[in-house]
């Protein structure tokens, strides 16, 4: 029974990722004043990718790409979905810090193991932002933990039930800014998405990948996107009372990044980081601070 909820949950975290891809691109082109692909261009992508010839350069790169995809899975099934996941009942906030890690260095083996100085930069301007948003990302967490004196995120989401005035959002206003610049750089979206600056370094950790090892590549990062929406959810949104509900306020979330992501210019690698380290993690020390005394 366990094997089974964990395919199911994995299934689902690649399909809704992968729609919103697709949702995410047909709101930037219309943004852009074009018609765009349909919604589910990126669920045919992987099945182009997949059937495609694909060049590797060595065992790393393989055992990288695997490594990337499964971190993101195994971080998904900590993160409860409308109350439930997938096999443990009290997600901790912890253990998914720690595991979301996972993902972001198997990317970072596998492209680097491709001796490509494109996909190395890309790699470097990628951990680089690591250390910038995961500051804020903490104290944002650490007031969370201080204001529900848990640390886990079931706990979290249910203190917020019972009605929309519940909601994180409402009394941790500043926290919630915080969190969403942080969720901003998180996902590679402008203005902090240096590490794959298509003009600059062809896309970076990209640039290597072809065939089953994009498809791979791809299904990381709606992996990403869900886990990351989810955990937004969860903290600021009450969860969801149904999976559908949060699949809504995921989507929600989302857009707003992708509508930023639209309007604002690409930082430097040092102006993200600087920016990071400045604006979102001030705003969570002054949440942090008001929840402490």
């Amino acid at each position: 029974m366990v094997v089974i909820n964990i395919i199911l949950y994995s299934l689902f975290a690649i399909l809704v990722g992968l729609i919103f891809m697709g949702i995410g691109r047909k709101v930037s082109a219309r943004m852009h004043l074009r018609y765009g692909p349909p919604f589910y261009q990126s669920i045919l992508d992987i099945f182009k990718l997949m059937s495609r010839k694909s060049f590797t350069h060595n065992f790393v790169m393989d055992l990288g790409m695997v490594m990337a995809l499964a971190g993101l899975l195994g971080t998904m099934l900590y993160v409860p979905i409308a109350g439930h996941s997938a096999f443990i009942s009290n997600s901790n906030i912890i253990v998914i810090m720690y595991l979301m890690a996972i993902g972001s260095l198997g990317m970072a083996m596998a492209v680097t193991a491709s001796g490509n100085p494109n996909a190395t930069i890309g790699i470097s301007r990628a951990l680089t932002m690591m250390l910038g948003y995961e500051i804020p990302f903490f104290i944002i967490v650490l007031g969370l933990i201080i204001s529900n004196n848990s640390s886990s995120i079931s706990v979290i989401a249910a203190s917020q039930a019972g009605s929309i005035w519940n909601w994180n959002i409402w009394h941790m206003p500043l926290g919630y800014i915080a969190m969403e610049i942080t969720l901003q750089a998180m996902m590679g979206e402008k203005p902090f998405d240096a590490m794959i600056a298509p003009a600059e370094v062809a896309s970076g950790p990209m640039v290597e990948l072809s065939g089953k090892y994009l498809g791979l590549g791809l299904l990381t990062h709606a992996v990403s996107i869900f886990v990351e929406t989810g955990l937004m959810v969860n903290f600021f949104f009450g969860g969801g009372s149904n999976p559908i509900d949060f699949v809504i306020k995921q989507l929600g979330i989302y857009l707003i990044a992708v509508i930023f992501d639209n309007i604002f210019p690409r930082y430097k690698i040092e102006q993200a980081v600087k920016f990071l380290w400045i604006f979102p993690t001030g705003i969570a020390v002054v949440q942090l601070l008001l929840l402490a005394f």
